[in-house]
């Protein structure tokens, strides 16, 4: 009967030994796949808000009796609500007051990856994210 109790207590000290193995092994990928999730996640966000400070910049654009300094401020708004660090807004043509009705205006809203992750460990280390949005000037 003792060695049987023996054989049990060496048995589950076999199974501790594997879950530590397996844990050992599983534990880096699992922690890798979670950091990545949210590394996109967050890059995914940082592109719609790109996204959307690009469309109410082209918004204010094609409006009648709006300046380049209306299309940036509006544009800025957005990315500062979104907390986008080191955004930078381009018009094009710089200066929409000479756009005629009918002719396009272009906002690209580009920022930097580094300064807008939430991870120290960044995979999109160097990138700069940016979104283009054209609109017709109005009559």
């Amino acid at each position: 009967m003792k060695h049987f109790g023996h054989q049990i207590e060496v048995a589950r000290d076999r199974r501790r030994g594997v879950a530590a193995t397996e844990l050992a092994v599983c534990l880096p990928i699992i922690v890798l796949i979670v950091i990545g999730t949210i590394e996109a996640s967050t890059m995914v966000f940082l592109k719609q808000s790109l996204t959307v400070a690009a469309f109410q910049g082209a918004r204010q654009a094609i409006s009648n009796n709006n300046t380049a300094a209306d299309v940036r401020t509006a544009a800025e708004q957005i990315l500062t609500q979104r907390r986008v660090a080191g955004g930078n807004v381009v018009i094009q043509p710089a200066d929409i007051s000479t756009v005629l009705p009918g002719q396009y205006i272009n906002v690209t809203v580009t920022a930097p990856a580094r300064g807008n992750n939430v991870v120290p460990l960044s995979f999109y280390r160097g990138r700069t994210l940016s979104a283009t949005a054209t609109m017709m000037k109005e009559l």
